[in-house]
C-alpha cells in the first residue's frame, strides 16, 4: 500500500472505518482482525509512512499446557 495518514491512524480499529470509496470495502478487515488477536490475548503494533508503506506487528503470547 501507500501506507496510511496520520490523522487515520487512531481511527484504523474501528468498525466500519474506511478511506476506499462507496461500495469499495466494509471496514471490517482490521476491526475482525484486531478483535481476532485480543481474543488469543495478543496486541497488534502499526507503523506507517504515508507514501512509503504500512506495517503491522502482531504478538500472540506462547502457552504451553503442562
Amino acid at each position: 500500500g501507500k501506507g496510511i495518514r496520520e490523522v487515520d491512524l487512531p481511527k484504523i480499529f474501528e468498525p466500519f472505518y474506511t478511506t476506499k470509496k462507496v461500495g469499495e470495502g466494509t471496514g471490517l478487515g482490521l476491526w475482525v482482525s484486531y478483535g481476532i488477536i485480543k481474543s488469543f490475548h495478543g496486541e497488534i503494533k502499526v507503523e506507517s509512512a504515508e507514501g512509503e508503506g504500512t506495517t503491522f506487528t502482531v504478538l500472540l503470547p506462547l502457552h504451553s499446557e503442562m
